[in-house]
């Protein structure tokens, strides 16, 4: 084989290829009229191999291989595919599973699925799935109507009941794990809240609304009576309304990525959001394609002319169909990059764009009016209305209990911390008014200027607004402004409040605020900003260090990011929030670090001031080097979490945003802190493992989740004084201490129990049985403290039957209870 690496494309390092769809199968046991592979303008499937050949797949796991190598990626994503892949039969899939399971190992991790129209789906396949870990996605439209519209046999029979019977086998405890979700495409002519309700009856983790695949050649049906193009999003919306009413008990992809990109997050789809491509799709006859969507376009629209004999899949990255939709708002046509809601919406899915009158792909999606609808829809319910805070029912207190969380229960918490932040903004704003009443000097002009900045961002970019305001070091400016706790010195270290002016951290915090919502959000405004210790601060974006004689900045920002005046001096920032002058380079810009990890955005905050609120002191600004190691590191125990402990992944996902470095222990100790009023961070040093990192995150992400609960639900009687033991503490602690350590322990014993699953021998078994003796000690004592409310009583009786599984070995037990007892003697001789 061939090796060929292109490093650049157009002048840009080439973006790596990440996704993978295998075709196993070229032919259907259905007849879908939907069907993009053979119901659409391509019809190339025709005239290829019905099924893969050897030879196929192992040069295609060479080449995956090979392209992961080279470009040092942590997880591939692989998924089988057809066609219907389940007629390549279990040999075949076997194979396919071999090939790249080994072919990848050393390499990097392998994310292995299959997408099926469950038919044919018993025992054995699932046996087989089970054994490489091959994740199962299933197409259903909804109940038997809905589905029959279009998902029957070639003699018009029904498919409904066969799907359900493979669903229903997926749903088996044995084989739970492996279940990925439902794709479901909307057809207008089915109710919403039936198809919801039928989807959400199967239990299905995730289930992915697609609209059906359209071109301005070729439209979407739309009834008579939609005469403003928004009948999708109606459709859409309804779903959304029946789904928020039955308490979200399933992810839905299209919800959550609208929601995550007006969050300034990566979208969960292709089909929303800015980020580029980096799918390939190979034949069953090893010919390389884009994405199959393209197949709806026109005939010979995915070709690429390359295939896995003779082309790396760097050539594949480097093709101008891959390329094309790698340019982000540059690819966009005129009419899209004005659009306010672009950076949510994307342009829509590719294919979509489509028209055959010589423009291409260069114009708004066919389904343009219904994702401006929908997206703003959802922008104003999630976003703007912060008037009442979210309720958390007893299912989402239950549902934590377990010391899980799911994707959507964890975002609820998220937006009441969001509601927070905003009434305490209002506070610290309407404290300053007061003390502004009798000295309306510089200081209090440039504070009313900058609200009256933020009000109008928040009626025109709420979004914008509300990503900085959920950056966890906003609640620690406003509590300083308040006089509720220390600020941060001139050093680093920590200043009482008293010895500071609050009215000047309010004045220069919400002028920072106003400043960093103007740039995210691309609008023209003009921002003082006051300069301490040469320093300012835009939060969620960075810090930019100035010399600043007059102590204040002009910060003005329009569509291609920002410039900042200071003096006679001027800085540029651009929408990707580098530093014009000098280079991106420059030391007087340190921008946070944001990682787009495998389903998880999350930044590396080293930069903020208000971020030393841990209780250890933060590590000063990192070295490439070493942003690079915590990037490796991150990758790595997030694709653990992902393996080991995916029941904990959703809720980090949707809630944890931010992970501040910490200086290390002298004696090499693991520290690690969450702070109560920072929801959405955690403060670690670097361990010596991935794997401990992993343990870390979950286990400080508890304190968080556990502290927003607190906010919404009185667990406990707060006048309660009286101290308790825990069984890993020397000192005893007040009782929401010790709900706190008891909360966070449960990941503790999850983590030990995945090692001791995972073949980590006796040493874990045993960390395991110590850990949950104790941790089941500690939910004894607060069961018994007197001093729970009924909500905490129910709580605290779901942490216990959180631990009642697993029974471990006689010897292990032994020594777990030897090993418990050794340290409850050292630690309270």
């Amino acid at each position: 084989m061939t090796v060929e690496t292109v490093e650049t494309v157009m002048g840009r390092p080439l973006l790596p290829l990440r996704q993978f769809v295998l075709k196993m199968h070229s032919r259907c046991d259905l007849a879908c009229d939907h069907c993009y592979v053979y119901e659409h303008a391509d019809q190339s499937w025709s005239r290829r191999p019905v099924v893969v050949s050897d030879e196929v797949l192992r040069h295609t796991a060479e080449r995956i291989a090979e392209h992961a190598g080279a470009h040092g990626l942590a997880t591939v994503h692989v998924v089988l595919h057809g066609g219907e892949p389940l007629l390549a039969g279990r040999a075949r899939l076997r194979r396919a599973a071999t090939e790249l399971t080994t072919a990848l190992s050393g390499v990097c991790e392998l994310d292995l699925r299959i997408h099926t129209n469950a038919v044919t789906l018993d025992e054995r396949f699932l046996d087989l799935f089970d054994e490489f870990d091959i994740k199962v996605g299933v197409s259903l439209d909804g109940d038997r109507a809905a589905n029959d519209l279009h998902r029957r046999y070639a003699n018009g029979r029904s498919s409904h009941d066969r799907v359900l019977r493979g669903i229903a086998l997926l749903n088996r405890p044995r084989h739970r794990h492996l279940f990925a979700g439902i794709l479901c495409t909307i057809d207008l002519r089915n109710d919403p809240v039936a198809v919801h309700d039928a989807l959400a009856a199967l239990a299905p983790p995730r289930v992915d609304f697609l609209l059906p695949h359209a071109t301005w050649d070729e439209p979407p049906a739309r009834p008579a009576e939609d005469i403003d193009g928004t009948a999708y999003a109606r459709w859409l919306l309804a779903v959304h309304d029946r789904w928020t009413a039955t308490g979200r008990s399933m992810d839905v992809r299209v919800f959550d990525s609208v929601l995550r990109t007006l969050r300034g997050e990566s979208s969960l789809t292709e089909s929303l959001g800015l980020a580029p491509t980096d799918l390939a799709v190979i034949e069953t006859d090893g010919t390389f394609e884009q994405a199959d969507s393209l197949k709806t376009a026109h005939d010979g629209a995915p070709a690429t002319g390359l295939d896995v004999f003779g082309n790396s899949l760097d050539e594949v990255a480097a093709h101008p169909g891959i390329v094309a939709r790698q340019q982000g708002l540059d690819g966009l046509a005129e009419q899209c990059r004005a659009c306010p809601v672009v950076r949510s919406c994307g342009g829509g899915l590719y294919a979509h764009r489509y028209r055959a009158d010589g423009s291409g792909f260069r114009n708004p999606s066919v389904y343009c009016s219904d994702l401006l609808s929908l997206i703003t829809d959802l922008r104003d319910r999630h976003m703007t209305d912060q008037s009442a805070r979210p309720a958390l029912a007893d299912h989402h207190l239950a549902e934590l209990a377990t010391g899980r969380g799911t994707g959507a229960t964890v975002d609820l918490l998220a937006r009441h911390q969001l509601a927070l932040s905003r009434e305490l903004l209002g506070l610290v704003r309407h404290e300053t008014t007061l003390a502004a009443v009798t000295e309306a000097g510089e200081e209090a002009w440039d504070t009313q200027a900058a609200w009256d900045t933020l009000t109008a961002l928040d009626s025109e970019a709420p979004e914008a607004v509300d990503r900085v305001l959920a950056h966890p070091y906003v609640r620690s400016w406003a509590l300083s402004s308040l006089g509720a706790r220390p600020a941060p010195g001139p050093s680093g270290g920590v200043a009482e409040a008293a010895g500071i002016a609050a009215r000047g951290i309010a004045a220069r915090g919400m002028a920072e605020i106003a400043a960093a919502a103007a740039l995210r959000a691309g609008r023209r405004a003009s921002v003082v900003v006051p300069v301490r210790d040469g320093l300012l601060r835009l939060p969620t974006l960075g810090t930019l260090t100035v010399e600043a004689e007059t102590g204040r900045a002009l910060v003005r920002t329009d569509l291609d990011g920002c410039t900042v005046h200071v003096d006679d001096r001027m800085y540029a920032i651009d929408r990707t929030y580098a530093i014009g002058r000098g280079g991106p380079g420059d030391p007087a810009w340190r921008g946070t670090r944001p990682f787009e990890l495998d389903g998880w955005s999350v930044a590396l905050e080293d930069t903020d001031p208000w971020r030393d609120c841990h209780g250890h002191p933060a590590h000063p600004r990192l070295t490439e080097v070493e942003a690079e190691a915590w990037r490796a590191d991150l990758t790595e125990a997030w694709a653990w979490i992902r393996r080991e402990l995916p029941a904990y992944a959703p809720g980090i996902a949707a809630g944890l945003r931010v992970i501040t470095p910490l200086r290390p222990s002298h004696e090499g100790a693991d520290i690690s802190s969450a702070a109560r009023d920072a929801f959405g961070a955690v403060a670690i040093a670097r361990p010596s493992t991935p794997e401990t990192l992993a343990l870390l995150l979950v286990h400080e992400f508890q304190h968080v989740k556990l502290g927003a609960v607190l906010d919404l639900v009185d667990l406990h009687d707060p006048a309660c004084e009286t101290l308790f033991y825990a069984p890993w503490r020397p000192d005893p602690r007040p009782l929401e201490g010790l709900l706190q350590g008891t909360y966070a322990h449960l990941a503790v014993v999850d983590f030990w129990r995945a090692r001791w699953r995972g073949g980590g021998g006796r040493e874990a078994e045993v960390r395991f049985s110590r850990w949950r003796d104790q941790t089941a000690e500690a939910v004894g004592t607060l069961a018994g403290s007197g001093a729970l409310t009924e909500a905490g009583q129910r709580f605290v009786a779901g942490l216990g039957e959180a631990l009642a599984a697993d029974e471990v070995s006689a010897e292990a037990l032994r020594m777990a209870r030897q090993e418990a007892e050794e340290h409850r003697r050292a630690v309270r001789p």
